[in-house]
């Protein structure tokens, strides 16, 4: 689908991609040599012993961590150290979203260690499965609330808790990865629930990009510590999902510094703000409408938006699964589509807080009281329509519909990949990195 296609001949176009950087010619060897030298962290190999029941956290079908490379990687670490593969778990990170399919843990991990090793998916709302970790909050962390810390029982009470993921742009955590795959993904319903409530979403330092005094990543690499993270694969990818970087070792100490890598490749400054912004999400993020509806939040909820108040922001998303199929998915559109005013939805999950799902939704409402959010090529155009967005069939008939929004003569941001691409305003740097200004490249 290209982008572009049935923009009227005044608009003035530009496109943005994520910064050049060389993609690892070899990720298994790559990922091979890191475990050998890991970051302020013994070798796994030899943390681990023969007796040691291990669990290892994977990410779910919805990311793009590369798994089936990661986790091999790790289990040859722990067949060197002697541990037997009937005392190694796989467990899949799926937060409160569905369980994965038996397809899906295959692509993940591959055919061979799938059938070889036990793999089982968190149930976030099944207490029977849950570890009670205590509290989180003042005074030992500057949170704004309080958080009930509950963990995957197989996670916690594992003699070594090891974990993969993708430091990638996030909403909430600035970035990704690090302690997120085991706080979040494993985490119980109350936790990720208190993660997710309105007291952090408009704490102004959980913002896309920030790391630096945000208190969801503070609250994240508690909730990784006390479940007994130890040990972490993690790697940044570029907008075309290969790999430009992997590190392992220590949780804390590979975050910060990929974190660093992937603020040099995804940040990229940008002149202004733009009247339209494509937001490209492609796979697997357009699975449905509550994954591919995040790109319309990363252009519209930066620390100055990208696209003005009043524009239009349009996502080419599939969605064959509808809204989604998990119980976050289902809250999201239940509390969407059956509202009758976003202002007094907003008010209303500030009052009375937001369970896990709902979050999704106050984020895209506060999009759209701001801006019209298009979806193009969805299977699902009565989700869409009855999530206060609006349905296209191709990209002719979405320009179409901004036209009549922002006229003939508009500016147009092209972004193929809204997910790990930040758009930038020139001037506001200081609000989301707190480092040296990343120079970015905008072509046009």
């Amino acid at each position: 689908m290209n982008m572009s296609d049935g923009f009227p001949p005044g608009w003035r176009i530009t496109t943005i991609r994520d910064n050049p950087s060389a993609p690892l010619p070899d990720l298994r060897g790559a990922a091979a040599k890191a475990l050998l030298s890991p970051l302020n962290s013994l070798p796994l190999r030899q943390m681990a012993s023969r007796s040691m029941r291990v669990c290892i956290v994977f990410t779910d079908a919805t990311r793009t961590c590369p798994d089936q490379i990661l986790v091999p990687a790790l289990l040859r670490e722990l067949a060197a150290a002697g541990v037997r593969d009937d005392h190694i778990t796989l467990l899949c990170a799926t937060g409160v979203h569905r369980p994965s399919t038996f397809e899906e843990k295959i692509a993940k991990l591959g055919a061979e260690v799938a059938l070889r090793y036990e793999v089982i998916d968190h149930q976030a709302k099944n207490p029977k499965e849950l570890a009670n970790l205590g509290s989180m909050g003042r005074p030992h962390l500057d949170l704004p609330i309080d958080v009930p810390v509950f963990a995957n029982r197989l996670a916690a009470e594992a003699d070594l808790l090891v974990a993969t993921g993708v430091v990638e742009p996030h909403l909430c955590a600035g970035y990704s990865g690090g302690g997120k795959t085991v706080t979040v993904g494993c985490g119980g319903e109350a936790t990720i629930t208190a993660l997710h409530s309105p007291a952090f979403l408009q704490d102004p330092h959980v913002q896309l990009g920030r790391v630096e005094s945000n208190s969801f990543q503070m609250a994240v690499r508690e909730g990784a510590r006390r479940a007994g993270l130890k040990f972490v694969s993690n790697v940044v990818l570029d907008g075309d999902h290969r790999p430009v970087a992997v590190q392992t070792g220590e949780p804390v100490s590979v975050h910060d510094q990929l974190v660093e890598i992937a603020r040099r490749l995804c940040q990229v400054a940008v002149p202004q703000q733009y009247d339209v912004v494509v937001a490209g999400i492609g796979g697997p993020k357009d699975v449905n409408l509550y994954q591919a509806s995040r790109a319309s939040t990363y252009v519209g909820l930066a620390s100055t938006p990208v696209v003005r108040e009043g524009g239009v922001i349009i996502t080419p998303a599939r969605c064959w699964e509808g809204a989604g199929q998990g119980a976050a998915e289902q809250r999201f559109f239940e509390t969407l589509s059956e509202a009758k005013d976003l202002r007094a939805l907003l008010d209303d999950l500030r009052e009375r807080g937001a369970e896990a799902g709902e979050q999704h939704a106050f984020r895209v409402a506060q999009v759209l009281i701001k801006n019209t959010i298009i979806i193009v090529g969805s299977e699902c155009p009565d989700a869409v329509r009855a999530c206060k967005m609006i349905p296209a069939a191709t990209m002719e008939q979405a320009a179409a519909i901004a036209r009549g929004i922002v006229g003939d003569t508009a500016s147009a941001l092209i972004v193929p990949h809204a997910l790990q691409t930040l758009p930038m305003v020139r001037g506001e740097w200081s609000v989301t990195t707190d480092q040296k200004n990343v120079p970015g490249k905008t072509v046009a």
